[in-house]
């Protein structure tokens, strides 16, 4: 990050914000290798972000800006890649969490599940329209809810992938199908709302349901967007978003995320964190310290691994 992004983030912050000893875990981090001799499935070559993006590069990226731990979310099907994300935040005590990627429904997922939950860094598996897979098809199959009950059972978690309509729907049937399961929507903020009024009251009405279910967590992350020919860096173009997800899911249930790398094309971890920051700080250090590490304890259930990071 260049010298000048970081003040003029920093500057961006309320003094408050600044003063706040509070400290911070990510939910929401992807780590991959392109050098490795197999490469990577994602992201492309074209991507602004496609080189090495590991633990020590995210301490040395965020030391400055109060993070204290963070949780991978696995961006690659290759089932082995689960244990290279495990063997590389092993050697890396910033990192308190990984979400991982198995496929509930086929034969060997008990197996599997077993395998990867023996290292307390597994904290649970990605699940969504991607990969080339459909959750709405998986939940016809019994061995797929089987699957889920056995996750559900071992208190691991369910990450949603890219939110639409369609996939808070189907949360909504995985709600009803395993009660126990603990759910978290990633990217919230960033879901399309359908301007038509049958869409827009789809949208009311799975928000309205899953809020009411208090086993469901919501990331306020992937905030950041382009609108019109910029991309603001300050709160008040996304406030009102973040409004209307607070008030339905209030403050015990909104985790801090930044989508690094991933978000890179879009501002640099400064002004990603900033807008947020500044959001849940005006809100008192009983709630930001809720969002930015207290409900990831209870969603994801994470250990502290070194001294600065917070719970037990």
């Amino acid at each position: 990050m260049q010298r000048r992004d970081f003040l003029a983030a920093a500057a961006a912050l309320p003094a408050t914000a600044a003063m706040t000893p509070i400290p911070i875990i990510d939910t929401h981090i992807h780590l991959f290798d392109p050098r490795r001799p197999q490469g990577i499935p994602w992201p492309p070559k074209t991507a602004k972000f496609y080189k090495p993006t590991l633990p020590a590069d995210y301490r040395a990226l965020t030391k400055s800006l109060g993070i204290v731990g963070a949780i991978e979310v696995e961006c690659s099907p290759w089932l082995e890649d689960n244990q290279w994300v495990l063997d590389v935040s092993a050697k890396e005590t910033i990192m308190v969490g990984m979400i991982g990627n198995l496929e509930p429904g086929k034969p060997d997922f008990p197996k599997q599940l077993e395998r990867f939950a023996k290292n307390p860094l597994f904290r649970g598996i990605r699940c969504g329209y991607l990969w080339d897979r459909n959750i709405r098809t998986d939940l016809q199959s019994q061995a797929f809810i089987d699957g889920l009950r056995r996750l559900g059972a071992g208190g691991f978690t369910l990450d949603s992938a890219n939110p639409t309509v369609a996939l808070l729907e189907d949360l909504i049937h995985v709600g009803d199908k395993v009660p126990n399961l603990k759910i978290v929507i990633d990217h919230l903020p960033k879901i399309v709302v359908p301007a038509d009024p049958k869409g827009r009251a789809a949208y009311a009405a799975a928000i309205k349901i899953l809020s009411a279910r208090p086993n469901v967590y919501v990331k306020i992350s992937a905030v950041l967007n382009k609108i019109g020919d910029r991309i603001p860096y300050e709160l008040a173009p996304y406030k009102a978003k973040i409004d209307s997800l607070y008030d339905a899911f209030g403050p015990d249930r909104l985790l801090y995320g930044s989508d690094w790398p991933n978000s890179e094309p879009l501002g640099n971890y400064a002004q990603v964190l900033s807008v947020v920051r500044e959001y849940f700080t005006a809100k008192g250090p009983e709630i930001a310290e809720k969002y930015f590490w207290k409900n990831s304890l209870a969603a994801y259930g994470w250990k502290r691994r070194e001294k600065g990071q917070p719970g037990k």
